[in-house]
């Protein structure tokens, strides 16, 4: 599972539309697909009904949306937190 698959994944989740979140992403929609079919075969488990207006999140993709959020939030911290602990060293 790679954090572009997270990150397609959440945006089509908070867009409900794939060529939305593809130009969120400035990826173009079969890339953004590809990634959240190999996500979803990852998992083993569908995270979404494609429905004629968009893409409905199925309860497995309700429950991997918080984990998700909270991946990239982590991610985020980290990178941060190195990049802190690289400046203070280099202040030195």
């Amino acid at each position: 599972m790679s954090l572009t698959h997270i990150q397609s994944f959440i945006a089509v989740a908070e867009e409900r539309n794939v060529g939305r979140a593809a130009r969120r992403l400035h990826l173009t929609q079969p890339p953004l697909s590809r990634h959240i079919l190999a996500l979803e075969d990852e998992l083993g488990t569908r995270l979404f009904e494609r429905t004629p207006s968009g893409m409905r999140l199925l309860p497995a993709g309700e429950a991997f949306l918080q984990h998700a959020r909270r991946i990239l939030a982590e991610v985020d911290a980290a990178m941060h937190t190195v990049r802190d602990v690289a400046a203070r060293t280099q202040e030195s």
